[in-house]
Protein backbone atom coordinates (compact mmCIF):
# COMPACT_ATOMS: atom_id res chain seq x y z
CA UNK A 1 0.00 0.00 0.00
CA UNK A 2 1.35 3.42 -0.90
CA UNK A 3 2.20 5.91 1.83
CA UNK A 4 -0.54 8.40 0.94
CA UNK A 5 -3.33 5.82 1.21
CA UNK A 6 -1.90 4.38 4.43
CA UNK A 7 -1.57 7.74 6.17
CA UNK A 8 -5.01 8.80 5.01
CA UNK A 9 -6.58 5.65 6.50
CA UNK A 10 -4.72 6.15 9.78
CA UNK A 11 -5.99 9.74 9.96
CA UNK A 12 -9.52 8.50 9.29
CA UNK A 13 -9.14 5.92 12.08
CA UNK A 14 -8.27 8.65 14.57
CA UNK A 15 -11.24 10.76 13.48
CA UNK A 16 -13.56 7.77 13.79
CA UNK A 17 -12.42 7.04 17.34
CA UNK A 18 -12.80 10.72 18.24
CA UNK A 19 -16.44 11.02 17.19
CA UNK A 20 -17.31 7.73 18.90
CA UNK A 21 -15.84 9.09 22.12
CA UNK A 22 -17.94 12.24 21.75
CA UNK A 23 -21.10 10.14 21.40
CA UNK A 24 -20.15 8.15 24.50
CA UNK A 25 -19.71 11.33 26.53
CA UNK A 26 -23.13 12.70 25.56
CA UNK A 27 -25.78 12.57 28.27
CA UNK A 28 -28.41 11.43 25.76
CA UNK A 29 -26.66 9.14 23.29
CA UNK A 30 -29.54 8.91 20.85
CA UNK A 31 -29.88 12.67 20.54
CA UNK A 32 -26.10 13.03 20.41
CA UNK A 33 -26.06 10.66 17.44
CA UNK A 34 -28.93 12.52 15.80
CA UNK A 35 -27.15 15.83 16.32
CA UNK A 36 -24.02 14.39 14.76
CA UNK A 37 -26.07 13.06 11.83
CA UNK A 38 -27.82 16.40 11.36
CA UNK A 39 -24.53 18.31 11.24
CA UNK A 40 -22.81 15.67 9.10
CA UNK A 41 -25.70 15.65 6.65
CA UNK A 42 -25.82 19.43 6.46
CA UNK A 43 -22.11 19.62 5.66
CA UNK A 44 -22.32 16.79 3.13
CA UNK A 45 -25.34 18.14 1.26
CA UNK A 46 -23.80 21.61 1.28
CA UNK A 47 -20.75 20.21 -0.54
CA UNK A 48 -22.61 18.17 -3.18
CA UNK A 49 -22.82 21.03 -5.77
CA UNK A 50 -19.01 21.09 -5.92
CA UNK A 51 -18.61 17.42 -6.89
CA UNK A 52 -19.85 15.21 -9.71
CA UNK A 53 -23.09 13.31 -9.29
CA UNK A 54 -22.51 9.59 -8.73
CA UNK A 55 -23.18 7.30 -11.68
CA UNK A 56 -26.77 5.95 -11.63
CA UNK A 57 -25.32 2.44 -11.29
CA UNK A 58 -24.20 3.35 -7.77
CA UNK A 59 -27.55 4.53 -6.43
CA UNK A 60 -28.76 1.03 -5.49
CA UNK A 61 -25.57 0.72 -3.43
CA UNK A 62 -26.35 4.03 -1.73
CA UNK A 63 -29.87 2.84 -0.88
CA UNK A 64 -28.62 -0.45 0.57
CA UNK A 65 -25.84 1.29 2.46
CA UNK A 66 -28.29 3.77 3.98
CA UNK A 67 -30.23 0.91 5.56
CA UNK A 68 -27.03 -0.51 7.03
CA UNK A 69 -25.77 2.87 8.26
CA UNK A 70 -29.04 3.66 10.02
CA UNK A 71 -29.02 0.22 11.62
CA UNK A 72 -25.43 0.81 12.69
CA UNK A 73 -26.22 4.19 14.24
CA UNK A 74 -29.19 2.94 16.25
CA UNK A 75 -27.57 -0.26 17.50
CA UNK A 76 -24.36 1.58 18.38
CA UNK A 77 -26.30 3.99 20.59
CA UNK A 78 -28.03 1.03 22.24
CA UNK A 79 -24.74 -0.79 22.81
CA UNK A 80 -23.13 2.23 24.48
CA UNK A 81 -25.97 2.16 26.96
CA UNK A 82 -24.77 -1.24 28.21
CA UNK A 83 -20.96 -1.04 28.19
CA UNK A 84 -18.04 1.35 28.31
CA UNK A 85 -16.07 2.68 25.34
CA UNK A 86 -13.13 0.35 25.99
CA UNK A 87 -15.37 -2.72 25.62
CA UNK A 88 -18.10 -1.80 23.15
CA UNK A 89 -15.91 -0.11 20.54
CA UNK A 90 -13.50 -3.07 20.05
CA UNK A 91 -16.32 -5.62 20.05
CA UNK A 92 -18.27 -3.65 17.48
CA UNK A 93 -15.26 -3.36 15.17
CA UNK A 94 -13.55 -6.70 15.79
CA UNK A 95 -15.31 -9.23 13.57
CA UNK A 96 -15.98 -6.99 10.57
CA UNK A 97 -12.52 -7.10 8.88
CA UNK A 98 -12.46 -10.91 8.74
CA UNK A 99 -15.99 -11.02 7.30
CA UNK A 100 -15.04 -8.41 4.72
CA UNK A 101 -11.84 -10.25 3.77
CA UNK A 102 -13.67 -13.55 3.31
CA UNK A 103 -16.40 -11.91 1.25
CA UNK A 104 -13.81 -10.20 -0.92
CA UNK A 105 -12.01 -13.46 -1.56
CA UNK A 106 -15.15 -15.47 -2.30
CA UNK A 107 -17.15 -12.97 -4.34
CA UNK A 108 -14.90 -10.10 -5.47
CA UNK A 109 -11.77 -12.02 -6.50
CA UNK A 110 -9.68 -9.95 -4.08
CA UNK A 111 -7.12 -12.60 -3.20
CA UNK A 112 -4.81 -11.52 -0.40
CA UNK A 113 -1.29 -12.83 0.08
CA UNK A 114 -0.56 -15.06 3.10
CA UNK A 115 1.42 -12.23 4.69
CA UNK A 116 -1.47 -9.82 4.22
CA UNK A 117 -3.79 -12.33 5.87
CA UNK A 118 -1.29 -12.61 8.72
CA UNK A 119 -1.29 -8.84 9.18
CA UNK A 120 -5.09 -8.76 9.26
CA UNK A 121 -5.23 -11.63 11.75
CA UNK A 122 -2.66 -10.00 14.05
CA UNK A 123 -4.54 -6.70 13.98
CA UNK A 124 -7.94 -8.30 14.55
CA UNK A 125 -6.48 -10.46 17.35
CA UNK A 126 -5.50 -7.24 19.10
CA UNK A 127 -9.01 -5.89 18.66
CA UNK A 128 -10.57 -9.01 20.19
CA UNK A 129 -8.03 -9.13 22.99
CA UNK A 130 -8.97 -5.54 23.78
CA UNK A 131 -12.64 -6.48 23.94
CA UNK A 132 -12.37 -9.75 25.84
CA UNK A 133 -9.51 -9.03 28.26
CA UNK A 134 -9.08 -5.28 28.15
CA UNK A 135 -12.68 -4.35 28.89
CA UNK A 136 -13.39 -2.21 31.90
CA UNK A 137 -15.99 -4.71 33.05
CA UNK A 138 -16.01 -8.48 32.93
CA UNK A 139 -17.33 -9.88 29.68
CA UNK A 140 -19.49 -12.45 31.42
CA UNK A 141 -21.39 -9.68 33.19
CA UNK A 142 -22.14 -7.77 30.00
CA UNK A 143 -23.93 -10.27 27.78
CA UNK A 144 -26.42 -7.73 26.49
CA UNK A 145 -23.59 -5.35 25.62
CA UNK A 146 -21.76 -8.07 23.71
CA UNK A 147 -24.85 -9.06 21.74
CA UNK A 148 -25.58 -5.45 20.83
CA UNK A 149 -21.95 -4.83 19.83
CA UNK A 150 -21.87 -7.91 17.58
CA UNK A 151 -25.02 -6.71 15.80
CA UNK A 152 -23.21 -3.43 15.19
CA UNK A 153 -20.29 -5.43 13.77
CA UNK A 154 -22.60 -7.13 11.25
CA UNK A 155 -23.80 -3.73 10.03
CA UNK A 156 -20.19 -2.53 9.75
CA UNK A 157 -19.17 -5.50 7.58
CA UNK A 158 -22.24 -5.03 5.38
CA UNK A 159 -21.87 -1.34 4.66
CA UNK A 160 -18.11 -1.64 4.20
CA UNK A 161 -18.51 -4.10 1.33
CA UNK A 162 -21.45 -2.21 -0.15
CA UNK A 163 -19.65 1.13 -0.09
CA UNK A 164 -16.41 -0.34 -1.38
CA UNK A 165 -18.28 -1.59 -4.44
CA UNK A 166 -20.51 1.47 -4.73
CA UNK A 167 -17.58 3.86 -4.57
CA UNK A 168 -15.86 1.98 -7.38
CA UNK A 169 -18.83 2.02 -9.77
CA UNK A 170 -19.87 5.58 -8.90
CA UNK A 171 -17.10 7.26 -10.91
CA UNK A 172 -16.66 9.71 -8.03
CA UNK A 173 -15.87 8.53 -4.52
CA UNK A 174 -16.45 12.06 -3.23
CA UNK A 175 -19.87 12.43 -4.82
CA UNK A 176 -20.89 8.98 -3.61
CA UNK A 177 -19.81 9.75 -0.04
CA UNK A 178 -21.50 13.14 0.13
CA UNK A 179 -24.85 11.91 -1.15
CA UNK A 180 -24.74 8.83 1.08
CA UNK A 181 -23.93 10.70 4.29
CA UNK A 182 -26.12 13.67 3.39
CA UNK A 183 -29.15 11.40 3.01
CA UNK A 184 -28.18 9.54 6.17
CA UNK A 185 -28.32 12.82 8.08
CA UNK A 186 -31.80 13.56 6.72
CA UNK A 187 -33.06 10.12 7.76
CA UNK A 188 -31.61 10.45 11.27
CA UNK A 189 -33.43 13.76 11.73
CA UNK A 190 -36.70 12.17 10.58
CA UNK A 191 -36.19 9.33 13.07
CA UNK A 192 -35.52 11.86 15.85
CA UNK A 193 -38.68 13.77 14.98
CA UNK A 194 -40.74 10.58 15.10
CA UNK A 195 -39.24 9.34 18.36
CA UNK A 196 -38.79 12.61 20.28
CA UNK A 197 -40.79 15.29 18.50
CA UNK A 198 -39.87 18.76 17.17
CA UNK A 199 -39.07 20.15 20.62
CA UNK A 200 -36.15 17.73 21.04
CA UNK A 201 -34.64 18.88 17.74
CA UNK A 202 -34.94 22.53 18.77
CA UNK A 203 -33.07 21.80 22.00
CA UNK A 204 -30.04 20.69 20.00
CA UNK A 205 -29.26 24.29 19.08
CA UNK A 206 -27.60 24.71 22.48
CA UNK A 207 -24.99 22.02 21.72
CA UNK A 208 -24.55 22.45 17.99
CA UNK A 209 -20.80 23.13 18.26
CA UNK A 210 -19.97 19.65 19.58
CA UNK A 211 -22.39 18.15 17.06
CA UNK A 212 -20.76 20.05 14.22
CA UNK A 213 -17.33 18.77 15.26
CA UNK A 214 -18.55 15.16 15.56
CA UNK A 215 -20.37 15.40 12.24
CA UNK A 216 -17.35 16.84 10.46
CA UNK A 217 -15.10 14.11 11.89
CA UNK A 218 -17.52 11.37 10.90
CA UNK A 219 -17.89 12.74 7.38
CA UNK A 220 -14.15 13.14 6.86
CA UNK A 221 -13.35 9.70 8.28
CA UNK A 222 -15.72 7.82 5.99
CA UNK A 223 -14.96 10.01 2.99
CA UNK A 224 -11.32 8.92 3.29
CA UNK A 225 -12.32 5.27 3.76
CA UNK A 226 -14.43 5.12 0.59
CA UNK A 227 -11.71 6.91 -1.38
CA UNK A 228 -9.14 4.42 -0.06
CA UNK A 229 -11.30 1.45 -1.09
CA UNK A 230 -11.08 2.65 -4.69
CA UNK A 231 -7.26 2.45 -4.45
CA UNK A 232 -6.65 -0.68 -2.34
CA UNK A 233 -8.36 -3.99 -1.53
CA UNK A 234 -11.50 -3.46 0.54
CA UNK A 235 -10.35 -6.00 3.14
CA UNK A 236 -7.03 -4.24 3.71
CA UNK A 237 -8.71 -0.87 4.15
CA UNK A 238 -11.31 -2.39 6.49
CA UNK A 239 -8.58 -3.92 8.65
CA UNK A 240 -6.48 -0.77 8.82
CA UNK A 241 -9.52 1.26 9.85
CA UNK A 242 -9.61 -0.83 13.01
CA UNK A 243 -6.47 0.91 14.23
CA UNK A 244 -9.11 3.31 15.49
CA UNK A 245 -9.23 0.91 18.47
CA UNK A 246 -5.75 2.09 19.42
CA UNK A 247 -6.86 5.71 19.25
CA UNK A 248 -10.04 4.88 21.18
CA UNK A 249 -7.88 3.37 23.92
CA UNK A 250 -5.82 6.54 24.15
CA UNK A 251 -8.97 8.65 24.36
CA UNK A 252 -10.53 6.32 26.96
CA UNK A 253 -7.43 6.45 29.16
CA UNK A 254 -6.55 10.13 28.78
CA UNK A 255 -9.97 11.74 28.75
CA UNK A 256 -12.51 9.22 30.11
CA UNK A 257 -10.13 8.08 32.88
CA UNK A 258 -10.58 4.39 32.09
CA UNK A 259 -7.70 2.22 33.42
CA UNK A 260 -4.70 1.21 31.27
CA UNK A 261 -4.32 -2.47 32.13
CA UNK A 262 -1.76 -5.05 31.02
CA UNK A 263 -4.25 -6.62 28.61
CA UNK A 264 -5.16 -3.31 27.02
CA UNK A 265 -1.48 -2.56 26.50
CA UNK A 266 -0.88 -6.00 24.97
CA UNK A 267 -3.87 -5.58 22.67
CA UNK A 268 -2.70 -2.16 21.54
CA UNK A 269 0.71 -3.66 20.69
CA UNK A 270 -0.91 -6.31 18.47
CA UNK A 271 -3.05 -3.69 16.72
CA UNK A 272 -0.07 -1.47 15.96
CA UNK A 273 1.99 -4.48 14.89
CA UNK A 274 -0.70 -5.69 12.51
CA UNK A 275 -1.05 -2.22 11.01
CA UNK A 276 2.71 -2.01 10.50
CA UNK A 277 2.68 -5.37 8.69
CA UNK A 278 -0.08 -4.22 6.34
CA UNK A 279 1.81 -1.01 5.60
CA UNK A 280 5.00 -2.86 4.68
CA UNK A 281 3.35 -5.47 2.45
Amino acid sequence: MDSLTFMAIMSAAFMHAAWNAMIKIGLDRFMSMCLMGLCMGTIALGLTPFFDLPDPASWPYIAASLLCHIGYNLTLVRAYGYGDLGQIYPLARGAAPIFVALFGMLFLSEYLTPLTWLGIIVLVSGVWLMALKGAGRGVAGSRTAIEAALIVSAFIASYTVIDGLGGRVSGTASGYTLWLLGLEGVIMVVIALIRRGPRAILQLRNVWISGFIAGALSLAAYWVAIWAMTRAPIATVAALRETSIFFALAIAVLFLKEPLTFWRSAAATLIVGGAAMLRLL
